[in-house]
């Protein structure tokens, strides 16, 4: 009976539907062929979870029926490998649904790591953490999104003062729900397990869960898109800006579009989301204390560092190059996770008006990464709810590697 009540719920959600939706993944053996891909960026019907970088890499492709003839025709056309690695993708969103409604109700000020949290839930979780531990928690906002949320940061220090910080922020793209949840894992660990406090005796850490609440809560709702990416803000004909390509350093140069109704679409102008503003203002006013910046996305396996503008690389690439090989092998330690490493340019694809370009060359943050980490294979984005504490494990391996270096050097 519960099952049945379970399933009749489900039926009544009001989501974007993806019937018959597929996810193709691609791979290009030339680049003719590459760029043949490429052009289906920007044509309706067509959402690259993963983008058209280099030839011979895998490119994830969400597919309308709509338009899913005329795509195979072209990929049989110009004998362009592809497999299907989903065959209908409102099953998926139907299943997360699923596992969210039979998941048990959360305490409030709690969290756990078997399922996928609301924005309420976690600022819920963050100002619990600073009621228990006042003496190393503070718990603050950054600024109001356009819907008028707060963005919460959480702070955590043993005091002092001329200490070295590491900046984090997860979730700038709202539907890749793992990086919350891999980094409300690092706060757990860093403030509830006294195995790690060692961590914050001499860093202090400024940790942003959710950069993107507006749209992190839309893919959330009754009434979502699960896969909306964007911020929601007021378009004149369609809603929404990419603020990962807002950040107003090189902003539209390159792998951006002026186009509203884009994945891509970077904004009126440099800095027009007030996400993106209250992350400048938050690294301006840190200042120099800043040694590291790391910002969470998903999917894909990739330590990724400046530039996103340019495939040339930093005159310090090196020092990042190295820093990103040693968290690479403690990730790999843990479970054979496999990070590429490199430039984001040179091992992804161009993308101008990113976070970490920003940080690094005009917030003066040396160290500025971008962390694609594990999807979900058959369940698209995020893996499910049950694997979430394998990969914030891994990964939290990694943040020790980056604690240590900037401890011993700074």
């Amino acid at each position: 009976m519960k099952t049945i009540i379970l399933f009749a719920c489900l039926a009544a959600l009001a989501t974007a539907n993806f019937t018959n939706y597929k996810v193709y993944r691609v791979t290009p053996s030339n680049a003719h062929q590459l760029n043949l891909v490429k052009g289906l960026e920007s044509m309706k019907g067509f959402d690259f979870w993963s983008k058209a970088r280099q030839v011979n890499s895998d490119i994830d492709i969400m597919v309308s029926p709509k338009v899913e003839g005329q795509f195979t025709y072209i990929l049989k056309h110009n004998s362009i490998d592809y497999s299907l690695l989903i065959q209908n993708v409102e099953s998926v969103v139907q299943r997360e649904q699923l596992t969210k409604l039979m998941s048990p109700a959360v305490p409030k000020g709690k969290i756990n790591f078997e399922q996928y949290h609301s924005y309420e839930t976690i600022v819920d979780y963050l100002l619990q953490l600073e009621s228990d531990h006042r003496d190393i928690v503070e718990v603050r906002s950054i600024g109001g999104t356009y819907e008028d949320r707060e963005m919460v940061m959480i702070k955590i220090s043993t005091g002092g003062s001329n200490k070295p910080a590491i900046l984090i922020d997860a979730t700038i793209h709202a539907r890749e729900w793992i990086a919350p949840a891999t980094v409300l894992y690092f706060i757990h660990e860093l403030v509830e397990n006294e195995d790690n406090r060692h961590m914050i005796e001499n860093v202090d850490w400024y940790i942003i869960p959710v950069l993107n609440p507006d749209g992190y809560e839309f893919t959330h709702s009754s009434t979502s898109n699960r896969f909306w990416r964007k911020t929601t803000t007021k378009g004149e004909i369609c809603d929404g800006v990419d603020a990962n390509r807002n950040f107003d350093f090189h902003w539209m140069e390159t792998g951006a579009s002026s186009n509203e109704c884009s994945e891509t679409y970077a904004g009126p102008e440099g800095f027009s989301e007030s996400e993106t503003r209250n992350l400048k203002k938050l690294v301006e006013s840190l200042g120099s204390q800043t040694k590291l910046y790391l910002t969470f996305h998903s999917y894909g396996q990739y330590l990724l560092y400046p530039w996103g503008y340019t495939s040339d690389l930093p005159e310090d690439w090196k020092t990042l190059d190295d820093l990103a090989h040693d968290v690479a092998d403690a990730i790999y330690a843990v479970d054979r996770t496999d990070y590429t490493i490199g430039s984001s340019t040179n091992v992804l694809y161009a993308a101008a008006g990113g976070s970490d370009d920003w940080v690094k060359a005009v917030g003066g943050v040396a160290l500025s990464y971008t962390i694609e980490l594990p999807g979900g294979g058959s369940w698209g984005f995020d893996p499910p709810a049950s694997a979430i504490k394998g990969v914030a494990t891994e990964t939290f391996e990694g943040l020790k590697v980056y604690h240590a270096y900037v401890e011993k050097n700074f």
